[in-house]
């Protein structure tokens, strides 16, 4: 029995390695959580369009927006795990566990980290007519004024979590608004409908340049290269603050490991490509490819320390 078992188990080793030996021998469906022009959605289409142009077969985006990207990781979830399914998103896929106790997966079992793709910060950003030039300033017109809202691109988005970690270490009273897509937020903030808003750095970074907006500060521990002269928000008065807004690859668990590696080292070409650096670091962002190993640790991590946020905050989905 047990040479037969061996045997079996050596017949699929050996044709999950051929299968990644031939992979892609048809189009790939990418499943993004968030509406185009989002900033996972360029980055993702960004390195889309390099594997097509590797492999010869298409990568299609695929943007199927709503409830803090659940709705898109069902999708993936309930595909073939052959490789031809694929998640990119952000680091909301974290939040999951503890805002979407009823999702119909679960987020470290039922996905295979591919690799991380890059780091970037969240921008605390406001309208140039609320006057309102510091962290500081913003947190005294909070206490005095009272009810005063944030936008972000839905709960238990990267823009949510770092408005909401904001809002715990400054002791603040704040509502939040969630919109569908951060496009729609940065409309609303540069019109000042909302009193301030949190965005990704790549889709701020033309409206601040036309000081349509005002970037009070970072949300990342170091100061981002693209706005050097724009503080961390631990420099600005909450010492200690920090949150990366990470995106990455995710393929459905049982995906065959050959599979997962030829497509983590595919990530990690096209992210070593001086044009796609380049492009990735105009946009605020830094490139970061992992190891499946490493990107599963490193999710592992961040489920665990959001969970614990989102808890404290008694963030719950109504």
């Amino acid at each position: 029995m047990f040479r037969a078992l061996f045997a079996a188990c050596t017949l699929l080793s050996a044709a999950c390695a051929a299968q990644a030996q031939t992979f892609p021998t048809k189009p790939i469906r990418l499943l993004v959580g968030f509406t185009p022009g989002s900033e996972v959605d360029v980055i993702g289409r960004m390195i889309a369009h390099e594997m097509t142009e590797k492999w010869g077969q298409r990568v299609v985006v695929d943007n199927r927006p709503g409830a803090g990207s659940t709705v898109a990781g069902a999708i993936v979830t309930a595909a073939n795990a052959d490789g031809y399914t694929l998640f990119f998103n952000s680091v909301s896929h974290a939040a999951t566990p503890a805002l979407y106790p009823n999702a119909t997966f679960d987020t470290l079992r039922d996905f295979a980290g591919i690799s991380q793709a890059t780091s970037l910060p969240n921008v605390l950003i406001i309208a140039p007519s609320a006057g309102i030039k510091s962290v500081k300033e913003l947190i005294a017109m909070v206490k005095q004024k009272g009810g005063i809202n944030y936008g972000h691109a839905g709960v238990g988005s990267g823009t949510h979590i770092t408005g909401e970690l904001f809002r715990q270490m400054a002791g603040l009273e704040l509502s939040h608004i969630p919109y569908k897509g951060v496009p729609e937020v940065i409309t609303d903030a540069m019109t000042a409908r909302l009193n301030f808003a949190y965005a990704p750095i790549g889709n701020t970074l033309p409206f601040i340049k036309e000081k349509r907006l005002v970037a009070l500060a970072v949300s990342t521990a170091a100061r981002s290269p693209a706005l050097p002269d724009v503080p961390t928000i631990g420099e600005a008065g909450l010492p200690g603050y920090a949150f990366d807004h990470w995106y990455g690859l995710f393929a459905p668990a049982k995906t065959p490991r050959p599979v997962v590696n030829l497509i983590s080292q595919e990530v990690a070409r096209v992210l070593n490509i001086a044009d796609i650096k380049a492009k990735i670091s105009a946009r605020g962002a830094v490139v970061k490819p992992s190891t499946p190993e490493e990107f599963d640790k490193f999710v592992r991590s961040e489920v665990e320390k959001i969970t614990k946020v989102m808890k404290v905050g008694g963030v719950k989905i109504n």
